[in-house]
């Protein structure tokens, strides 16, 4: 089957916002065998609007929308796609009374221009959206089905997975269920992942399951695609896979699926009962950024120092494990927290480069004592700044996992041993 994704708005044709929702539907059909044939980006403009959907009409199957659902007047695809059918809109009463009740549940009165979201072209099939107020919808133009969805990323994702891909493997003709099973690691690269995952049989078979790697610095995705002929099917074949992977992969697993490393630290401090403070040095505060903010955080979190300055953080000499120790006890102490992470960083001099980098030490203590691990990246200032944010949640996450926490990553330069 031809698919096409036609995305639309003009802060996407111009480049002022960057369209991450492409590149997620693409991914996200691949890994189902779904493949894309045709990407497509169109302003906010009804004429090329209606010629980019005759056109996607004459050479797809089936054609992705999205944008252009929302209330204001430059959202412009539920009126084209009724100007490409040949139809009138209509007001859907089920709509509008579902957004009523959404705005009336937040003590808010639905503006007026918010009914343009409830026409919809006739005779359209309604795709519901269970977390916005703009719903979905499918039309047939030319030869392809056209299926609209919001351009808000967190609503596209929950109807793509939901409402879209379903719909998508009914028309498509291929049988059967569909999973896709992910694991988040840190500390290794994509080669190394390949050489430690490649030979396992069941990717071997045709037909069966589907390896797949994503890289974003600092973690890597491991997918596993797969298809069957139900769940029992699908989950009596990836049980024994994930199991191995599991095992491969070892600690550098750092969350599966939709879980994430800082939610993984959170739970762990959860279940036993623990408070954290952590203490920065030109991470930007990233590490606080990520835990603080997460559902029952407000119980665990205590404090996050972030400084540029060393003295700030009590620290009189140049940074070593010994002193992220010592400041990880002492921001414990000061803030009654259980526990306590604190990284610390040497920049290297000079102006930002390729190799450019920094010694980084990270100390954690609890009242039991504390531990430190020291590493150097390089990679340029971003880099730098990513990985030792990273490197600290990871080491926490370890810590609290009874795992070692000087296990060595692929990122990071350590010197040879000297010859005897």
């Amino acid at each position: 089957m031809k698919i096409e994704i036609l995305c639309t708005g003009d802060e996407i044709l111009t480049g002022k916002t960057i369209n991450t929702n492409y590149s997620y539907m693409a991914r996200r059909l691949a890994d189902i065998g779904l493949g894309v044939h045709w990407g497509t980006t169109v302003g906010d403009d009804r004429a090329s609007l209606l010629q980019a959907f005759r056109q996607a009409g004459e050479r797809a199957d089936a054609v992705i929308v999205n944008g252009g659902l929302g209330p204001t007047v430059d959202d412009l695809s539920q009126e084209v796609a009724a100007e490409a059918c040949g139809v009138p809109l209509v007001l859907s009463d089920y709509w509008m009374e579902r957004m009523t009740q959404s705005y009336a549940r937040r003590g808010r009165v639905m503006p007026a221009n918010n009914k343009k979201q409830a026409m919809l072209p006739e005779n359209a099939e309604f795709i519901d959206n269970p977390i916005g107020t703009a719903c979905g919808f499918a039309v047939t133009i030319g030869r392809a089905r056209f299926l609209f969805t919001p351009g808000v990323p967190r609503e596209m994702r929950r109807m793509l997975d939901e409402q879209v891909i379903p719909r998508l493997l009914a028309l498509s003709g291929i049988k059967g269920v569909t999973r896709l099973k992910r694991f988040h690691t840190f500390g290794i690269g994509e080669s190394r992942a390949d050489e430690m995952l490649g030979n396992i049989e069941a990717f071997k078979v045709e037909g069966g399951i589907k390896l797949g790697f994503q890289a974003h610095y600092p973690q890597l995705e491991t997918k596993l695609a797969v298809r069957g002929d139900d769940e029992a099917d699908l989950s009596a074949r990836l049980a024994p896979v994930e199991a191995e992977v599991r095992k491969r992969l070892g600690n550098f697993i750092i969350a599966e699926d939709e879980q994430t490393l800082e939610g993984i630290i959170l739970a762990a401090l959860q279940q036993r009962g623990a408070t954290l403070s952590t203490a920065e040095m030109f991470t930007s505060g990233n590490i606080a950024a990520r835990l603080a903010p997460l559902p029952g955080a407000e119980k665990i979190f205590k404090r996050g120092v972030v400084a540029r300055d060393p003295i700030e953080l009590g620290l009189a000499g140049e940074p070593s494990p010994e002193a992220a120790e010592s400041i990880a006890q002492d921001q414990r102490k000061a803030t009654g927290a259980s526990h306590a992470l604190t990284v610390l960083m040497q920049l290297d001099e000079g102006a930002d480069r390729p190799d450019f980098g920094a010694t980084i030490c990270i100390g954690i203590a609890d009242a039991q004592g504390s531990v430190s691990r020291q590493a150097r990246l390089i990679g340029g200032r971003d880099w730098v700044r990513v990985g030792a944010a990273e490197l600290g949640l990871d080491c926490l996450r370890r810590y609290l996992l009874g795992l070692p926490v000087d296990e060595r990553i692929d990122f990071e330069r350590r010197d040879p041993p000297p010859s005897a």
